[in-house]
């Protein structure tokens, strides 16, 4: 049962992070169709604006309740004497607990951005498609090392791995920002 288990909660995490990866990449597009002119603007708003809710509510909310669901599965499975042995397993769930805040906060944006009333540039959300990239990092590094992993190590890797992405994004916005000069 308890393999069964892990494979579903693998799916259901996968699917999650495809879903949230993809969820915020149609908000870039969404903002973006903003500044086209007519009649683009209203055909690429409507289409992302479905796409978003789609993959929201067919990609993202399932694959978060699977994941939960078979992951709490596998913590009753394995008992509380396992789960106060394993001192991972509580960090672990601090970061999926705001990886669960992210994709409602992501839900919550849709009806904004359907409605053209959110403040949020592009670029902003660039930013924020990485959020789903730092939660990755730092999950899958507690489920590999699990107790073995120096937390403070890990916490700083993953501070750095964080500033190496806005540094990124932001070196990519700067050389779309000249290709658009041309």
């Amino acid at each position: 049962m308890y393999f069964l288990f892990k494979s579903l909660h693998i799916v259901g995490f996968v699917s999650w992070f495809a879903g949230l990866f993809y969820l915020v990449r149609i908000f870039v597009y969404q903002v973006e169709s903003w500044e086209k002119s007519e009649p683009d603007r209203s055909i690429l708003s409507h289409q992302f604006d479905l796409m978003a809710h789609r993959v929201y509510t067919i990609i993202c909310k399932p694959a978060m309740y699977i994941t939960w669901t078979f992951g709490l599965g596998m913590l009753w499975l394995n008992g509380l004497a396992w789960l106060s042995a394993n001192s991972w397993m509580f960090i672990k769930l601090i970061f999926l607990v705001g990886l669960t805040f992210y994709h409602f906060w992501c839900g919550a944006l849709i009806p904004k951005l359907e409605k053209r009333t959110l403040g949020i540039s592009s670029f902003q959300f660039r930013m924020l498609n990485e959020v789903p990239t730092v939660f990755l990092v730092a999950i899958s590094l507690l489920a590999v090392y699990k107790n073995s992993l120096d937390f403070l190590m890990a916490l700083g890797g993953i501070i750095l791995f964080g500033i190496t992405l806005f540094v990124a994004t932001k070196a990519y916005k700067r050389a779309r920002d000249r290709g658009r000069a041309r």
